[in-house]
């Protein structure tokens, strides 16, 4: 079992841990939830069971994956970065990839496709990129402390990531944007 798959393994038994049920009961639960939506069913499990954001979010991605859909329902990483890409965005592709070139470098990590966005994680989500307008791609940073980053801007607290970079071309993803990727990547996992 590779790292990540050990730091989710431990995030499923502490979320049985806190709601005090098994997985199995919780797709139960979410299944009589009457929620379909991944973002009705993440509130509702935040709201029932106290959960926080990525435990809920965690939990929704394995009933998921237990009733035999993936988290990109099914589509190769491929195909979903071609619809986060398309169209106006397109142009964008180019800054993805060289976040994602830059952050090879730095070892093992997984890119996980959502519908409009792709998250970085190790143990824990580090960062996030994707199009923010068709103009521009937003690259979110999961960061603790101070980015010292010009070009990172504070994001209200309670959000996905602490930091965001706008980025519109490839060779904004410079040695400053790199050096706080790494941090936040160190810091992950």
């Amino acid at each position: 079992m590779n790292t990540l798959d050990q730091a989710r393994a431990t995030q499923l038994r502490n979320i049985e841990a806190k709601t005090g049920r098994g997985l199995a009961a919780l797709r139960v639960a979410i299944a009589g939830s009457g929620k379909s939506r991944h973002g009705e069913v993440r509130a509702w499990l935040m709201e029932t069971y106290g959960l926080g954001y990525g435990d809920a979010n965690a939990l929704v991605h394995y009933a998921a994956e237990s009733d035999g859909q993936s988290a990109a329902d099914s589509r190769s990483d491929d195909a979903v970065l071609d619809e986060i890409y398309a169209g106006k965005k397109a142009h964008l592709r180019p800054v993805h990839e060289a976040v994602i070139d830059a952050v090879r470098l730095f070892g093992a990590f997984e890119a996980v496709p959502k519908k409009a966005y792709v998250a970085l994680r190790r143990a824990k989500q580090f960062a996030m990129i994707g199009p923010k307008t068709n103009e521009r791609a937003e690259l979110g940073i999961n960061l603790k402390d101070d980015a010292s980053c010009d070009r990172a801007v504070a994001q209200k607290p309670g959000g996905m990531c602490q930091y965001a970079v706008a980025l519109t071309a490839p060779e904004q993803v410079d040695a400053e944007v790199v050096a706080l990727l790494r941090r936040a990547y160190d810091a992950a996992g």
